[in-house]
């Protein structure tokens, strides 16, 4: 085992400088050159770079000459994974986490704890990693530097020695930082991760010596070249180049095409050992056989690596958030379908299920973190893929109880998501909704929702709250002491009310001061009804959505008015209807062109523009019975930002 081996993360708020920072670090270590050096190296996605903020984990290996006197003397390794800040990529957090024995947190000296700065501590906590916290951004102006540290230490329990003043953009503190990686961060002991499996902490409680070779994928990736390739971590033993694994969870044997370490480059290495981060190009074309949580082990003779434990993996990320996706083209299903595949490879946290839309054609129904992560998988899959997308406007997974067990009476459900024995179909699209007479009760999620603010911004954030059905829980402040508090407000909320503008709306009440963070409660009863949407008397599902009771009228006005806008004037009037049931609730008219047929006229009895204009209507008439509305792709963007 190397003891010169030092595996950490950066975790912080979206926006506290984590991949400047880690520029910085890459930067005094050499692993680049100066030459090849770019502002937020790790953020190697088009869209990252393009909106400054992480989507995806990055992992780079640094190699540090360390000269102080707290530990050996010498060159370390230290494994760098830079981590996503917003509360939609929490996920590539948790996996960043236990691939890690240390961390840093970031805290920005301006806006001081926010509230994925807590959650992303509690993360670091529940695996034993040993934190290091840095004040970031201490070379601005408006940086309060000395309350911020009092709030990390009565937070939590920092002792105000250990805290490093650091920016990342000038570079102040980052020796410190290094130094403090090699002194504070343990070196690799499988006998103190949290992810080994059960035979293996038994061995160990027994002083047993853990003989097999193992590795966990945190991340995984397709290369074009390549294939299917994973991020590991080695908890066990050593892999060589050439050696035959096994993937455990997926029964498949490959002898990789290349192994090796990120430099932040793929960079070829004849053997991974233990405690190191590497990545195994297996060169499978079939995506399907790696996923992010699984176990490698070597491939015995004997057969018997059928029977190796696997590592504790990760818990499977419950999706807040799900959207149909469709192609605009529907010759561009197969290449939609396999975008798709590729993506989800990446992306752990995506789900899909195949359904079918009268309207849109075939696609997908998919499962996401939050609006963000829709926003992003979608402007992925547009950009890396050259496929035009149309989503529809999105929902939560709601719990009906049914009235009937005869469920060919049900139009659009899918019955394998019908808990049989409860006779509790999960809905997920308001397409599948049933009519009012075909259930009994509907059950909606509900968040713990986590809110940090400072005092000025109290009363209207929890106006917000109380006005999208919000609970009030409890009322804590960060900073007693000091002329400056900050407060964590906690409600409990319907989930549909947060997934759409109440991430902008909070922001814009506390003039972007306030910061959020969620998580999944339980299913509450709920007066949940299907607002269907009608566009020239037809229905147009990809644009009907459910919604409480109480927010359906307006809600429905609201969508009518959007679409009046956006659906370009025809030859005839177009009506635009919001019905629950068969109650209309809301109704605009696009006005139709109308030709001034009278103009040709110059006086005459007016018998005969009365003719004329009876002529005109009889052909609008037989127009709108046999004419067409296109809704145009605009009208479902904007469905997502209907409040």
């Amino acid at each position: 085992m190397n003891k010169n081996i030092r595996n950490f993360c950066i975790i912080a708020h979206i926006d506290h400088g984590k991949s400047t920072l880690a520029d910085r670090l890459i930067e005094t270590t050499g692993a680049v050159s100066s030459r090849e050096m770019k502002d937020r190296m790790l953020d190697t996605l088009e869209l990252e770079q393009e909106r400054g903020i992480t989507i995806k984990l990055q992992t780079a290996r640094l190699k540090y000459n360390y000269k102080g006197e707290k530990a050996d003397k010498g060159e370390y390794i230290l494994n760098l994974i830079d981590t996503p800040g917003h509360v939609d990529f929490s996920y590539e957090v948790s996996r960043s986490v236990a691939a890690s024995e240390g961390c840093l947190l970031l805290v920005d000296a301006t806006q001081g704890i926010q509230a994925q700065t807590l959650t992303a501590v509690y993360k670091a906590m529940e695996y034993d990693l040993k934190i290091i916290p840095v004040l970031n951004k201490v070379d601005m102006d408006i940086a309060e530097i000395e309350r911020t540290k009092q709030e990390m230490i009565d937070t939590f329990g920092f002792k105000d020695e250990d805290i490093i003043l650091a920016s990342g953009k000038s570079g102040i503190g980052v020796h410190e930082i290094l130094d403090a990686i090699v002194e504070r961060i343990p070196p690799f002991r499988k006998e103190d991760t949290k992810i080994l499996a059960d035979e293996d902490e038994t061995a160990v409680l027994e002083g047993k010596e853990i003989t097999t070779a193992k590795a966990l994928i945190f991340d995984a990736f397709f290369h074009e070249y390549k294939g299917a390739t994973a991020l590991v971590k080695v908890v066990s033993g050593e892999i060589k180049k050439g050696d035959k694994l096994s993937f455990i969870g997926t029964q498949t044997e490959v002898t990789p095409i290349e192994i090796g370490y990120l430099l932040p480059k793929m960079t070829e290495s004849t053997s991974i050992k233990e405690g190191e981060v590497g990545y195994i190009a297996t060169g499978l074309k079939d995506i399907h056989r790696v996923h992010s949580g699984d176990t490698i082990t070597h491939v015995h003779a004997n057969h018997d690596h059928v029977n190796v434990e696997p590592l504790k993996g990760y818990r499977q990320p419950k999706p807040m958030v799900y959207a149909s996706l469709y192609p605009v083209e529907a010759s561009d299903y197969e290449s939609f379908k396999e975008a798709l595949e590729k993506l989800s490879l990446n992306d752990a946290a995506l789900t899909y299920q195949k359904e079918y839309s009268q309207a849109l054609g075939t696609g997908f129904v998919c499962g996401f973190l939050g609006l963000l992560h829709l926003e992003i998988t979608q402007d992925r899959l547009e950009r890396e893929h050259s496929i035009d997308l149309i989503s529809t406007t999105p929902t939560v997974e709601f719990k009906v109880l049914l009235k009937t067990r005869d469920y060919s009476k049900i139009p659009n459900i899918n019955v394998s998501n019908i808990d049989i024995d409860a006779n509790i179909a999960t809905i997920r699209t308001a397409a599948e909704f049933p009519e009012g007479s075909m259930f009994e009760e509907v059950y909606e999620p509900w968040v713990k929702l986590d809110i940090i603010t400072p005092e000025e911004y109290i009363g209207p954030i929890m106006e917000l709250c109380q006005n999208r059905r919000g609970v009030y829980r409890h009322m804590n402040f960060l900073n007693k002491s000091g002329n400056k508090n900050h407060a964590i407000i906690e409600y409990e909320m319907p989930t549909v009310e947060i997934i759409v503008n109440f991430f902008d709306r909070l922001k814009s009440i506390s003039h972007g001061y306030a910061s959020m963070d969620y998580s999944l409660l339980e299913y509450r009863k709920g007066d949940i009804v299907k607002v269907a949407i009608l566009v020239n008397e037809e229905a147009a599902e990809s644009l009907s959505f459910l919604t409480h009771r109480d927010n359906a009228i307006r809600r429905g006005r609201e969508m009518a008015d959007k679409l009046k806008e956006l659906i370009p004037r025809q030859n005839f009037k177009v009506p635009i209807q919001a019905a629950i049931g068969a109650q209309i609730i809301a109704r605009v008219t696009i006005d139709a062109y109308r030709k001034d047929v009278l103009a040709k006229l110059y006086g005459g009895d007016v018998t005969r523009k009365m003719k004329l204009l009876e002529k005109q209507k009889k052909g609008k008439k037989k127009m709108k019975a046999i004419g067409n509305v296109e809704i145009p792709k605009e009208a479902f963007m904007a469905a997502l930002k209907i409040d």
